[in-house]
């Protein structure tokens, strides 16, 4: 019988240590509360950040960047990962449909920049920047970390948006797939420019 307790206490101790070593983990990720996803007519976040072109490194400012017209900001997992490059494959190739429509394009990810420089020229192809985003401020004010109950993994959902120059969101998609946010980010812009001149 104490036999018994024992192995029983043991197990006991065994799941609770567990839980805890399972809520640690979880904590790690959770150093911030999520904020509610940016929906469309929400006013974008400013954010400045260290991003990388053609293998440079650079600071980017959304609130430059929409002076000169809209910008299609992307939130992506991971570089070099195989959705994610093909993203920024997507991206790269529409890119002279995007600077006719009068739009910059910017991807975030929670990679750092050292990864970032070489993405943005290998993947990216030049084309448009990438924001390295380690501590996850942007991530977190736009509300895409990739989460779970009690926490917020260490990366970027695969949402993207479409701001306008008067800092106004005027389209957000969520997708796993990567041809969606070029494609309707594109019309999105065309769709503005039209109306701008209209």
């Amino acid at each position: 019988m104490a036999t018994f307790i024992h192995k029983l206490f043991r197990a006991e101790r065994a799941r609770a240590g567990l839980a805890l070593a399972s809520a640690a983990v979880l904590s790690l990720f959770a150093t911030a509360p999520a904020r509610a996803q940016v929906k469309v007519g929400d006013l974008a976040p400013a954010f400045t950040a260290q991003a990388a072109l053609a293998g440079e490194t650079m600071s980017f400012s959304l609130d430059a960047a929409l002076k000169s017209g809209p910008v299609v900001l992307f939130f992506y997992p991971k570089s070099f990962t195989s959705v994610c490059t093909e993203e920024a494959h997507l991206f790269a190739e529409a890119m002279a449909d995007f600077t006719k429509a009068g739009a910059k394009v910017i991807g975030v990810s929670s990679d750092t920049i050292d990864t970032q420089r070489k993405f943005s020229s290998m993947e990216c192809r030049d084309a448009f920047p990438v924001a390295a985003d380690p501590e996850m401020k942007v991530i977190k004010a736009y509300g895409v970390g990739f989460g779970m109950v009690g926490a917020i993994l260490p990366f970027a959902d695969r949402i993207s948006f479409v701001i306008a120059p008067d800092g106004k969101i005027l389209s957000r998609v969520k997708s796993g797939d990567a041809a969606p946010h070029v494609e309707k980010s594109l019309a999105v812009v065309k769709a503005w420019k039209a109306g701008a001149k209209g």
